[in-house]
């Protein structure tokens, strides 16, 4: 994906991390705080709510930079595999505190937990797909626009634009297809 660092500069980050280097956290704060507060956001849709998760993500971050296993993906969709686990807990948090709730309540709240999960899922692809993807996803869906026009628009052949839309739909769909976060105490780290 576009945005995702190579996996050396991963590994050297998280090598400065266990090292205590602050100034590691800092660089890694810079790059991925806006991600990692946006997908909150989109989790618990409060502001205090999001600032506070994104706290934590970092916080977790600092405690336990061993947690992240380059063998498994990048180190930005770990941030936010961690990000979306945290606020999704937090949600469930909100309504327990909530008090006590009904078999249709609490499934109705786990509905909505696995709909903001999947809504940050795909604005994590979205915003981590090729501008190219993107673009041509922006024309379609934003603008009414058939892959003609948007071949048009971008200056590339008619199969190109398909292509990239299919690609790029495809691409959205894992949002939809990945297992929904698991509540709390069903074997998922912090």
């Amino acid at each position: 994906m576009a945005n995702d660092t190579p996996p050396r500069w991963d590994r050297k980050m998280q090598q400065r991390l266990a090292h205590g280097e602050a100034a590691a956290l800092g660089e890694l704060y810079d790059r991925f705080a806006s991600l990692v507060h946006g997908l909150a956001h989109r989790v618990l849709d409060d502001e205090e709510a999001a600032d506070r998760a994104t706290r934590d993500v970092f916080a977790h971050i600092w405690e336990s930079p061993h947690t992240f296993d380059p063998r498994e993906g990048p180190m930005r969709s770990w941030i936010a595999e961690l990000t979306q686990r945290i606020a999704t807990s937090r949600l469930r948090q909100q309504q327990h505190s909530a008090g006590p709730c009904s078999p249709e309540q609490a499934e109705r709240f786990e509905e909505q937990v696995r709909t903001a999960a999947t809504a940050a899922r795909a604005d994590y692809i979205v915003t981590s797909m090729p501008s190219s993807l993107r673009a041509a996803l922006e024309l379609a869906y934003f603008e009414r626009r058939d892959y003609r026009q948007t071949a048009h628009t971008l200056g590339v052949t008619e199969d190109e634009a398909r292509r990239r839309l299919r690609l790029g739909l495809q691409l959205l769909s894992s949002a939809m297809t990945q297992p929904a976060m698991a509540p709390p105490g069903a074997g998922q780290r912090p």
